[in-house]
């Protein structure tokens, strides 16, 4: 399996994503999301977070039925995290590594965590799918039609 990864500028064009995905046959054990949680009004550069919790909220309440294991965590380096999915679990099992951590252990080369810690740190949203080769340019385009950037396959 590959895991197509990519980015969001905003928390409603990942959701649309999401929803696609799940309309496609994709399930919480295939689709992963990782937010800055702003909610607490630390702002994260997102331009979204002057909705914070309300926004947040909707991300995460509309994965929910998707994406299990939805939780908030707190990453060293980063701060607060809304994470859903397979993700979820593996970041609570690498505290100590953070999200850079939780992705390598996911199967993204080093480089490319660093590249999307950065992303998340700077409020954007990481969607992962974890696709068959048969399934993966699917996954890419849907991703790409919903405003995805950095979307790349490992």
């Amino acid at each position: 399996m590959s895991k197509v990864v990519g980015t969001f500028s905003s928390r409603d064009s990942a959701q649309s994503c999401i929803d696609e995905l799940k309309s496609e046959g994709f399930t919480s054990s295939n689709v992963s999301i990782v937010s800055r949680d702003d909610s607490s009004g630390g702002g994260g550069g997102n331009a979204d977070s002057g909705m914070g919790g309300a926004t947040t909220g909707g991300l995460i309440g509309g994965a929910a039925g998707l994406l299990a294991g939805v939780g908030a965590l707190a990453v060293p380096g980063i701060g607060p995290l809304l994470a859903a999915g397979p993700i979820a679990a593996t970041l609570t099992g690498a505290v100590g590594g953070g999200l850079l951590g939780g992705l390598i252990d996911m199967g993204i080369p080093e480089d490319r965590s660093e590249y999307y810690e950065g992303q998340v740190k700077g409020g954007k949203v990481l969607a992962m799918v974890e696709a068959s080769s048969a399934r993966v340019d699917k996954a890419a385009q849907i991703m790409r039609r919903h405003g995805a950037s950095d979307v790349e396959t490992h």
